[in-house]
């Protein structure tokens, strides 16, 4: 399970440094894409292959499926780690995800997101004190956090 946040920088060669704590999880090899709310998503390739199951069975008649599986997969990217513990991303997946210079990576269970440190800033100090309203909307009374 990926869990925690990590402060990194991208270097000019658009190089990230994954945090060794997820390395062994994520393997040598594993899919960089777009994410929801202009982060990227990052999946070993054991959850990549859960995710493209499901993608693969919603119908091609409707136009939500089409449209969400030509811009999460048309994104992503398999990438390898070098002897450094970084990875090359592709320069469309750090434009979309406004990546300059500082990044933070994050654990969220299955899989880890990459965001520019300001978005990353933005959206928690946006959503950081709705957090009772929104696990009251999420899990019901029997479940204890």
């Amino acid at each position: 399970m990926f869990i925690g946040e990590y402060h990194h920088t991208i270097d000019e060669k658009n190089r990230i440094i994954i945090p060794a704590k997820f390395r062994g999880e994520l393997g040598k090899e594993f899919i960089v894409t777009r994410g929801i709310e202009n982060c990227l998503f990052v999946y070993s390739l054991e959850n990549w292959a859960k995710i493209t199951t499901k993608l693969n069975a919603l119908p091609f008649t409707k136009k939500d499926a089409r449209t969400f599986n030509r811009f999460f997969m048309s994104g992503a990217t398999n990438v390898e780690l070098d002897k450094q513990g970084r990875v090359n991303v592709t320069a469309p997946l750090i434009d979309y995800a406004n990546i300059v210079k500082d990044c933070v990576i994050i654990g969220t269970g299955d899989r880890l997101e990459i965001w520019a440190q300001e978005a990353w800033n933005d959206f928690f100090n946006s959503t950081k004190d709705s957090m009772s309203d929104i696990a009251e909307n999420l899990f019901s009374e029997s479940v204890d956090l």
